[in-house]
């Protein structure tokens, strides 16, 4: 049988064009482009999958979003050799120029993916690594400006212009009672068969010397547009719409509240998935693969 190999990718992108990371049907997603580009690169048809971390929505940016793909070790091997033959001992070029075959995907890669869409590395995955279930946590930024003339026109894709002041002490002491594990229902869209239990590790406001007003959001894993409503029910208190204590009351409904308005999409990245120790990587898989429960 043909040995694969597992490979990890690090990427990043820019949301505005794109549907969503995940492939879909006539549309352009980010998952969509690199799959393609793999296939055309390593001769591969069907295209390889890829399986990622955090399967960003539409408009969603992504810094420090990470991939892995299995791929036959003889096409990884042939991605030197361009329009040439492939070579008769694939394992033993890999053992002599794997680290360089690594780099030349990667050139390759930057050549024919669009722009908005960048693989900054291409990395030989450790024994058990699973980008999406190994990860221990994914951090995301979500940014905001609320001068009164507006957000810098260069940076209207990734900040979020909100046209009344906000105050940071009123977004944290509200941040602070959203923190632990719990149900976060009230601010997740449901899917059939998932639980919306998390753990929110970070939740904390700063502005910066530009004034932009960045949130640095931290959990185990996230539900479907669970970090955009957050932020936007923080954002009616840092106005001063709603007390301090109506997200917190919100959470502990755990039902979905028609006074949450999802945060738009441009103003969220995910900026980095952090992963344990390569020899905790396969436990961690396995644990993040059982369905959570409320802890008493």
């Amino acid at each position: 049988m043909e040995r694969e190999l597992r490979l990890r990718l690090d990427l990043g992108y820019d949301g505005t064009d794109f549907s969503g990371w995940a492939r879909q049907p006539g549309r352009r997603t980010v998952q969509g482009e690199i799959e393609d580009a793999l296939g055309r690169i390593l001769r591969l048809d069907p295209a390889p999958s890829l399986t990622v971390a955090g399967r960003t929505d539409a408009g969603v940016h992504a810094r420090g979003q990470v991939a892995h793909v299995d791929v036959p070790l003889a096409a990884t091997v042939a991605v030197s050799s361009g329009r040439g033959p492939a070579p008769e001992d694939p394992e033993g070029v890999w053992r002599e120029r794997g680290a360089e075959l690594l780099a030349t995907l990667t050139r390759r890669l930057a050549g024919v993916l669009p722009p908005d869409v960048r693989v900054h590395a291409v990395s030989v995955a450790p024994e058990g690594f699973d980008a999406r279930f190994s990860a221990l946590s994914r951090r995301y930024g979500y940014r905001v400006g609320d001068a009164p003339g507006g957000v810098d026109p260069l940076r209207r894709r990734e900040v979020l212009w909100y046209a009344r002041p906000l105050d940071v002490g009123l977004l944290n002491a509200a941040a602070a009672r959203l923190l632990g594990e719990h149900d976060f229902a009230a601010f997740c869209r449901r899917r059939e068969g998932a639980t919306t239990i998390r753990e929110l590790q970070r939740l904390d406001w700063v502005r910066g010397e530009d004034g932009i007003l960045l949130a640095t959001v931290v959990a185990d894993a996230f539900c479907h547009s669970m970090v955009r409503a957050l932020v936007g029910s923080l954002l009616t208190v840092g106005e001063g719409r709603r007390p301090v204590e109506w997200p917190g009351e919100v959470l502990a409904t755990a039902v979905r509240d028609s006074g949450v308005h999802v945060a738009p999409a441009h103003g969220l990245t995910l900026e980095e998935v952090r992963y344990p120790e390569p020899g905790e990587l396969a436990r961690r898989a396995a644990a993040t693969r059982r369905v959570r429960t409320p802890t008493a």
